[in-house]
């Protein structure tokens, strides 16, 4: 899998995440607020820690 960003295409996204630890178990949410459902979310313990993207 590669780790290479793409290049939106438009400008003026406006990404966030959050981890959402309200239920059974957390979860990682990342959402680009400036669009209409684009967002995704992955379990706490299957999401890649950040240290391990470098």
């Amino acid at each position: 899998m590669s780790t290479d960003a793409a290049n939106p295409a438009h400008c003026g996204t406006d990404v966030m995440a959050s981890l959402d630890d309200d239920g059974p178990e957390s979860r990682l949410v990342i959402a680009d607020i400036s669009t209409d459902d684009a967002w995704m979310s992955v379990t706490e313990a299957d999401a890649t820690p950040l240290s391990a993207w470098r």
